[in-house]
């Protein structure tokens, strides 16, 4: 990998004024001596696209109460991605990768404030991941990665991220229960805390540079550390915390640098706080903002929650740290916390309220949200009522006006994270007496079609579906007689081998499912060349000397999106990308409507593969739970009433493959634990649905027929007690 020593930031530069990614804007204002007239905002997009985004009335830009907690980092058209390989690559320079970055925050942080947003983050952008900024800013480096001191610059930090010639990066895991992963800190007792980043007060500076005063954006020292594990080596019982008072001096070294350089809010994102802590874990708050007050005096302090409910007892520790300003909630997937803030709140205490979903793409339903405000208003002041997004839009796609081929209907439903921020915008304005009534007029005409439209409601899916409640759905007989008859009619060794199905997805396959979509090649040729990929794939595993084979899935572009595209209440985006990890990008499938499947999906390529061979050849299915994990899903029903109508498509599948003489049938729930709740009152039920809707998928199935369930290896150890890289069993029951 090139050895870059710059640091992560060059030097800012005040950049000329430029489009604002996808966005343009037109500004009219009448002279004082006429009616008194808000500024105009055209949102120009595609003649389809919904009316709630064609034009917003701003007023008093500067005294609007609205707040973004984040945004994405990728870029419209996946701009940042495209610059991170192709330095990884060694096509491109740092100074490159560093020009492509400045000219998307810069776009990011003029859409916000032109769009009429108080409270602008800064240093939410990223390389990779915030926690790795983190990790770099207080210069946590682990030592095989041979830093020796001085500002961490890009070879350090990807060698952080992805490893390099000599030795691997540090652990991944998913950030909560969202589908982005963050790189997990490795601490310990002898780690020598330094400030070794100073991206988050350049960042502020480059902002400030362009006229955009921001709120900089850091990882609570607390959350950090929580969310870090020991370092190889180190007792898998030490306490991460007994580190908090050696961070704490990097933290008040940066909250020095951000006052010098004219700051006048920081935001302590400590997203712990809605997790299930024990006494000592929610007095290391305490503990750690009472050591920062003196250092935050001077500043306005928000410190920002998300994902879930806040417990009462994280509550009552939040709302009484010293040093304060604000606090922020989300009200969308912590709907309880309303009841905690009408029971009490902090006189002159800040509210910053997120009722814009930053985890879906669904528009606002403004009416319930003003509802929301307004229950509210009367307890907090108004004056003190921000109105924010519930986390960050880093889990939605960019800017619906670039879904130029979306169908209409549907994309007058949706809002992604450009139009979200002019949502919070519109709220906050109807909170000040400014409200724009076309806005809201449209809004609700929208959300009335997505209400009443046909295509939303089956009625033979709904009654299939609720009769699934009550019922057991285990296959009838018990393992023991089903393994003897599987046997029989297998007749494989006592420890069969097999893979778990994916082959190698060559550029040839690529190319020829593009031509095949673009119509450059007729289905014939189409089908002939996916055939000979799937016999060399057989001839493969029979030389190999494997007992159960796979086709190789050389039709598939994605596990999810390929059964999506063949379901009924799925729609796809040209451009909906959102961030997984790094510069990886997955463009979740959005379910809109009850689930079905109108033909068999898998059928034809799983029996032309067993023609093939006479050994048994596994049918490949993904299972209901991750389809509805890995998609954008409807707010209009339960989550767990749309996995039933996939557990019903899925189990259609599974029986037209008996049918056709498949008698081994895998079922991937990679995405199973995705969807654990974070408090753990709550994973009972979410596992009981979850489970219930496997069971749907093959109840029905003979007792000759082996289905199984691959999880990845964190789910096995979680939900099998199994420590392996998957986990296969008949899986009835």
């Amino acid at each position: 990998m090139s050895q870059v020593s710059s640091p992560i930031f060059s030097p800012f530069t005040s950049l000329g004024r430029k489009s604002i990614g996808s966005l343009s804007f037109a500004f009219s204002l009448r002279s004082p001596a006429a009616t008194p007239s808000p500024l105009s905002l055209r949102f120009p997009i595609s003649p389809s696209s919904p009316p709630p985004f064609t034009r917003l009335r701003l007023t008093s830009l500067r005294t609007m109460a609205s707040h973004i907690v984040g945004y994405p980092r990728m870029g419209p058209k996946r701009e940042l991605k495209f610059a991170l390989e192709s330095f990884w690559d060694g096509k491109s320079s740092a100074e490159d990768l560093q020009k492509v970055s400045k000219d998307l925050r810069s776009s990011i942080w003029k859409q916000m404030a032109e769009a009429g947003i108080k409270y602008i983050p800064s240093n939410t952008f990223s390389y990779y991941d915030q926690v790795l900024d983190t990790t770099a800013m207080i210069g946590a480096v682990p030592p095989r990665y041979g830093w020796k001191g001085g500002e961490i610059g890009f070879d350090v930090y990807f060698s952080m991220a992805r490893g390099n010639a000599s030795v691997p990066a540090m652990e991944m895991t998913k950030w909560f229960d969202t589908n982005y992963h963050y790189i997990v800190p490795e601490l310990g007792p002898d780690v020598k805390f330094s400030y070794a980043s100073h991206k988050a007060v350049d960042e502020y500076k480059e902002a400030k540079a362009l006229g955009v005063d921001t709120v900089p954006v850091l990882v609570g020292p607390v959350s950090y550390l929580l969310l870090s594990k020991p370092a190889k080596g180190v007792d898998k019982n030490f306490s991460l915390l007994s580190l908090l008072d050696k961070i704490i001096p990097v933290y008040k070294q940066v909250v020095s640098d951000l006052k010098s350089a004219g700051a006048t809010w920081i935001q302590f994102d400590e997203p712990k706080l809605v997790m299930d802590l024990e006494a000592h874990e929610l007095k290391a708050f305490t503990l750690a903002y009472s050591e920062l007050e003196t250092s935050l005096f001077g500043l306005n302090v928000l410190i920002e929650t998300y994902f879930a409910d806040v417990p009462a007892e994280a509550y009552s520790v939040l709302t009484s740290l010293k040093g304060i300003t604000g606090f922020g909630f989300d009200l969308v997937r912590g709907a309880k916390t309303i009841d905690l803030i009408k029971g009490g709140f902090p006189s002159g205490k800040y509210l910053f309220a997120g009722v814009v979903d930053g985890r879906n793409i669904w528009a606002n339903d403004l009416a319930a949200s003003l509802e929301v405000l307004h229950s509210i208003e009367g307890i907090v002041g108004k004056d003190k009522l921000v109105v924010s997004s519930s986390c960050s839009l880093l889990h939605t796609a960019v800017d619906l006006v670039n879904e130029t081929k979306l169908d209409k209907e549907i994309k007058s439903w949706l809002a992604f994270a450009a139009q979200k921020v002019l949502e919070v915008n519109a709220l906050a304005k109807e909170l000040s007496g400014h409200k724009d009534q076309p806005f809201f007029s449209a809004n609700a005409t929208a959300l009335a079609s997505r209400k009443s439209s046909p295509r939303v409601t089956n009625q033979s899916v709904q009654i299939a579906a609720a009769a699934l409640k009550g019922s057991d759905r285990r296959r009838p007989t018990t393992v023991s007689a089903r393994l003897a008859a599987q046997q029989k009619k297998l007749n494989l060794p006592s420890l069969p081998t097999t893979t778990i199905g994916s082959f190698p997805q060559t550029m040839d396959l690529r190319r020829v499912r593009r031509e095949y979509k673009a119509k450059k090649i007729s289905e014939d040729d189409y089908v002939k060349a996916i055939k000979e990929e799937i016999n060399k794939v057989v001839k493969i595993q029979e030389e190999l000397d494997i007992d159960v084979l796979v086709h190789g899935e050389p039709e598939r572009n994605d596990m999810v999106e390929y059964f999506g595209e063949q379901l009924s209440g799925f729609a796809f985006t040209a451009n909906g990308w959102v961030q997984s990890y790094g510069s990886r990008c997955v463009k979740p499938p959005i379910i809109y409507g009850d689930v079905s499947r109108p033909k068999a999906m898998t059928v034809f390529w799983s029996s032309t593969a067993q023609s093939m061979t006479k050994r048994p050849m596994k049918g490949m299915l993904t299972g209901p739970v991750t389809i509805l994990n890995w998609s954008f899903v409807r707010n209009d029903q339960p989550r767990h009433e749309t996995c039933y109508q996939i557990a019903l498509a899925i189990k259609d599948e599974v029986e037209d493959l008996e049918k056709a003489g498949i008698n081994v049938i895998q079922i991937d729930e990679a995405a199973l634990r995705e969807g654990l709740p974070l408090r753990k009152l709550e994973h009972a039920f979410y596992l009981d649905w979850a489970v219930h809707s496997f069971r749907i998928t093959n109840c029905g199935v003979q007792d000759t027929t082996q289905v199984s369930i691959t999880f990845l290896p964190a789910n096995c150890s979680k939900f099998c007690g199994f420590d392996f890289s998957f986990c296969i069993m008949d899986a009835g029951n």
